[in-house]
């Protein structure tokens, strides 16, 4: 069985914590069977692995979420989108890589899921019956809903009648998913079984292609537009298998802290009297105080400070949106790195290296706080440790290799005539 992960996101719908390089899925905050804290993209690999041990996995992201996501699943065949676009360019990006780099052919099959649902093992195992018809070619699309438990205005439907689909309807009234549902429809889990010759031919409506490197090269003349506009709303053959269980999308923090099982996440908070059903996240080395407060969530990150009803954070994103600024806390492959008042913290973990172009207009200069590597600069190498100053010029290209894990301060200046000095 052939999965490909879909993981999008613009980071704001978890604002503060999430940003557009560490987007909701990858926030640790949900608990493993073991009692570790794991992400979303870890829980749902987890669970595909548990319920399907021989699963191939690929993993389709924007180029800026490669290192982070390969810091949380290892090796994993990631397929890397030049932009950030819609879902309809993400499958064809990622059913090419399929037929040109891994051999596969026009009449495979493979299934798309959206990697941060919050779904039980019923959900994973279910997976092979929506490839089967597709397979068989019964239908050309496959899908999977799951059996509504209220009627809710927040998710898409799918019609349908005896595991053939008629139709949709996206997020409708509360009234109007009321008769929905009495009706059988489901909702929509936006998983797809497809063949890739189905995929691609559909692609080649907007560009001309004959491998993968040259899709690649076009991906911004395919439309932007979600899989469901482009191609599954015209289709008439499609399938349907019904999942009866738990699915839900963490998308809020409302909807999060309902799966969360303790009041408080991080360190250094104090909750007095009167805060029931209040949750907070502190991210920050500083105290948080809340008091007689209910029913809200507050969450402290190096990005800023949300607080909130539960109810009402799920309408938070048009507010974050207006917020513009770099992140101010990065996960990278080879560490982490964060902001505090214009001074970069580095944490680079044994064996890894971090890799710097500085395209700025001004000079920096690296301090090694502790631990001890290897530095080159555009390739003059040297050993540095604790105590080391490197001076690094707009315009050059540095690599610091971590012998034992290095905590580094960053520090931009405006070139001056002044000399530096390199202690070591």
């Amino acid at each position: 069985m052939n999965v490909v992960f879909l993981s999008g996101g613009s980071g704001k719908r978890l604002w503060p914590l999430s940003n557009d390089l560490l987007s909701k899925q990858f926030l640790k905050l949900l608990k493993n069977d073991s009692g570790e804290y794991e992400s979303m993209v870890q829980r749902v690999t987890r669970q595909l692995k548990e319920n399907h041990k021989d699963a191939n996995i690929f993993v389709s992201c924007n180029f800026a979420q490669n290192d982070i996501m390969r810091k949380q699943l290892g090796q994993v065949d990631v397929i890397s989108e030049p932009a950030r676009r819609n879902t309809f360019p993400a499958i064809v990006l990622a059913a090419a890589h399929l037929f040109y780099n891994k051999g596969m052919n026009h009449d495979d099959v493979f299934i798309v899921c959206p990697i941060d649902p919050f779904a039980e093992a019923l959900y994973f195992k279910l997976l092979e019956e929506v490839a089967k018809p597709i397979a068989a070619g019964q239908f050309n699309i496959g899908l999977m809903g799951a059996l509504p438990t209220y009627p809710s205005a927040k998710y898409g439907y799918i019609l349908q009648s005896e595991g053939t689909v008629s139709g949709f309807k996206e997020k409708p009234s509360e009234a109007d998913a009321e008769g929905l549902i009495q009706q059988g429809a489901l909702w929509n889990c936006g998983i797809f079984a497809l063949k890739l010759g189905y995929v691609l031919e559909h692609a080649r409506k907007y560009v001309s292609f004959d491998t993968y490197e040259t899709l690649h090269a076009q991906y911004d003349k395919l439309p932007s537009i979600s899989f469901d506009y482009e191609v599954v709303e015209k289709e008439s053959a499609i399938s349907v298998v019904v999942y009866e269980g738990i699915w839900k999308d963490l998308g809020t923090w409302n909807t999060l802290s309902e799966e969360v099982d303790q009041p408080i996440i991080g360190d250094k908070v104090l909750m007095g009297d009167g805060c029931s059903n209040t949750h907070v996240f502190n991210m920050l080395d500083l105290p948080i105080i809340v008091h007689d407060v209910a029913d809200a969530v507050v969450v402290a990150s190096h990005d800023g400070i949300l607080v909130s009803s539960k109810t009402g954070s799920s309408h938070i994103k048009p507010l974050a949106d207006q917020i513009v600024q770099q992140p101010m806390y990065e996960q990278h492959q080879w560490g982490t790195l964060r902001i505090v008042d214009n001074i970069k913290r580095a944490r680079i973990d044994a064996g890894h290296s971090m890799i710097a172009e500085n395209l700025s207009d001004k000079n920096e200069v690296w301090v090694v706080v502790s631990g001890c590597g290897n530095w080159n600069l555009d390739g003059d190498e040297r050993e540095v440790a604790a105590g080391s100053v490197m001076n690094v010029p707009k315009g050059a290209k540095s690599m610091l290799l971590a012998t034992l894990t290095i905590e580094l301060i960053s520090v931009s200046y405006a070139p001056s005539g002044f000399s530096t000095v390199h202690t070591g």
